[in-house]
């Protein structure tokens, strides 16, 4: 009898990780795809703008001000490459990849760029926007070997504020597929991003660019997100992106404050958002190799001020010594990689 209950025991520690990670027999025999670590290895971006990132001569009060340089940095552009190389803000920050990457504390960052697509996306379909793609692919070029994520026309499915036609979108897609390869742009992963919620798999099947066009599949992680976005993952055998994530108290349509200045909210953040949050990536490992964390004070930027999701969110960490202390805790563990030339040699290995 004692030997049954440890049997027991043993398989109802084991149920959580078979309900969190669930792998089809088909996704462990699927190929790493490019700019993949191994499992159990993460990459880790901070974002979302040049404040929030820190670390800089004019911008000294974000996250790699307070914590370790992270495997990479996400900032964004549109059709007309601004905040690529010039500085650029759309009421959400200062965004200028290449100044970033001109600062030595950044030479092995990986990048991330959102490529953002709206009311341009027939343009590009049709061609019109040529000569900024091809502006961008030499670009992402000339920074040699340094693995970048292109995450197109991030959040297709946000219908409220992206507005996508699905057949532009897709011969959009197409199109900057074909004008990198011809280019011979090799140093970039195309990631397709849903919004994270609310799109079911047929939605999803829908809006794919398809397995020969897209090189992660992506999503954000704010207040309430669902797992459609892993399910059809495995399915389609393409590593997973958490490309923004940011903690965001949600019940129904109600949205409540989470700035993490407030002590009291911090913690409760940390138990309800931050514990579950690590758990996702720990529980579905197989797919989940990448994630990008949005360290800003969104109530303080005026592109969020009226926004109902964004106007109560201050998620910097470094704003809660609370979160802080444990954040460090967690980041300095070994999966969590660091940015450096030998990461960039292993991840280039990968076709």
């Amino acid at each position: 009898m004692k030997f049954l209950k440890l049997i027991i025991t043993i398989w109802l520690s084991a149920l959580p990780q078979l309900i969190y990670a669930q792998p089809s027999d088909s996704n462990l025999e699927r190929k790493t795809s490019k700019f993949e670590p191994t499992e159990g290895k993460y990459l880790f971006f901070i974002g979302q703008d040049m404040g929030a990132i820190g670390g800089l001569d004019n911008y000294t009060n974000g996250y790699c001000d307070n914590f370790d340089v992270p495997t990479g940095f996400t900032l964004y552009t549109n059709t007309r490459n601004e905040g690529i190389e010039t500085i650029f803000n759309w009421g959400a920050g200062d965004n200028c990849a290449q100044c970033i990457l001109e600062d030595s504390d950044f030479k092995n960052s990986l990048v991330s760029i959102g490529l953002s697509l709206v009311n341009d996306e027939k343009e590009v379909a049709n061609g019109k926007r040529d000569s900024y793609i091809k502006e961008l692919g030499m670009w992402i070029k000339s920074l040699g070997k340094r693995p970048v994520f292109l995450r197109i026309g991030y959040e297709f499915d946000g219908w409220e504020w992206n507005h996508y036609n699905k057949r532009h979108y897709l011969k959009a897609w197409k199109r900057i597929y074909t004008i990198f390869n011809e280019m011979n742009v090799t140093n970039v992963a195309l990631v397709w991003q849903s919004k994270g919620s609310g799109s079911n798999q047929g939605i999803l099947e829908k809006w794919y660019p398809g397995d020969d066009l897209v090189d992660w599949c992506g999503y954000s992680y704010f207040g309430n997100p669902d797992e459609e976005m892993l399910t059809f993952a495995r399915k389609h055998k393409k590593p997973v992106f958490i490309a923004e994530a940011a903690p965001v108290f949600e019940e129904g349509n109600l949205y409540f404050d989470t700035r993490l200045t407030n002590p009291k909210i911090a913690e409760t953040a940390w138990t309800k958002w931050f514990v579950p949050f690590l758990e996702t990536l720990y529980h579905n490992s197989d797919v989940i190799k990448a994630f990008g964390y949005i360290n800003a004070n969104w109530s303080a930027q005026s592109i969020w001020k009226t926004n109902p999701v964004f106007k109560k969110v201050d998620s910097r960490i470094q704003a809660s010594d609370f979160i802080s202390r444990k954040w460090k805790k967690e980041m300095a563990k070994p999966k969590y990689l660091k940015p450096n030339a030998k990461l960039w040699q292993r991840l280039n290995k990968h076709p």
